[in-house]
């Protein structure tokens, strides 16, 4: 596909909205094997935007198992450029209560199961991380959040944690005194592929608990995460649409050059079937 696409990545209820047209459904061939599911391509206020379920149509694909590269191989393989990634939260601070959006600028990795590189045995290269989202981007992404009426929070920290279990009250105590404030299972794996594929990056965090640091609530339980998350994603599609027509006046930025210096292996070291099949990402 020529056409250069807004990527979006989150649950499938978000491409179940109002003035969204679809154009297609698309299956996507990996190296790294196959995406979390069909890649759907929608004209959304004149623009095309491809939007993918992060763990399938259902909820089928628990964190550590998406297959991250898989995803972000594909959004760079059918014209994405920009990328902005929606998810449900932990609130970490008083400030930050369940029903609010932050757009964070930072970043911790807690996982430790997942793959989260591009380069591996036979290509070995280095990518800043240093701000690991796309300032221009989130900078978009939080004045659209204003304009659709959420109460959003700009900059802060995500913490990324391997999951699928929540954390346990030392650990979420512990998260607090590193002053994070927002708590996840997947955004961190993903910006760091984004960074290295050379795309544009940003997420916007649905908070829709406390975690169990707040011991006036009760602990996470799955049915009231969920009971917040889908009042929140019909705001997340309002958001999406407030975006659309800020994309054109959107700052340049360097995100698609990130890779340009980053591969330390002798080129006549790396194998040729190893340098087709990452063409897309590093030329």
């Amino acid at each position: 596909m020529a056409d250069k696409l807004l990527g979006v990545i989150g649950g499938s209820g978000l491409y179940q909205m109002k003035g969204l047209d679809v154009i297609e459904k698309i299956t996507v061939n990996t190296p790294f094997g196959s995406p979390s599911d069909s890649i759907v391509v929608g004209e959304l206020e004149g623009v095309k935007v491809a939007f993918l379920p992060r763990h399938g149509v259902g909820h089928v694909i628990p964190p550590s198992e998406i297959n991250f590269r898989a995803n972000i191989f594909a959004m760079k393989k059918i014209g994405v450029e920009r990328i902005i990634s929606v998810s449900a939260v932990g609130g970490m601070k008083e400030n930050v209560p369940p029903g609010h959006f932050v757009v964070p600028h930072q970043f911790i990795d807690r996982t430790h199961l997942r793959i989260s590189t591009f380069f591996t045995q036979g290509m070995v290269g280095h990518v800043s991380l240093a701000d690991p989202i796309c300032l221009s981007t989130a900078k978009a992404l939080f004045r659209a959040a204003q304009k659709a009426g959420a109460n959003v929070h700009e900059g802060g920290t995500y913490i990324c944690i391997e999951g699928p279990q929540f954390s346990t009250r030392a650990e979420s105590h512990l998260y607090r005194q590193w002053n994070v404030d927002v708590i996840g299972m997947t955004n961190v794996t993903e910006a760091k592929l984004a960074r290295e594929a050379g795309l544009c990056y940003s997420t916007l965090a649905l908070v829709t608990d406390f975690d169990c640091w707040h011991v006036e609530e009760e602990p996470v339980i799955l049915e009231a995460v969920l009971e917040i998350m889908h009042k929140n994603v019909e705001q997340a599609q309002l958001v999406l649409k407030e975006l659309i027509p800020m994309l054109g006046s959107i700052k340049p930025c360097s995100c698609c050059e990130a890779a340009k210096f980053a591969v330390v292996t002798d080129p006549e070291k790396i194998p040729l079937t190893l340098k087709d099949e990452l063409s897309i990402l590093f030329g």
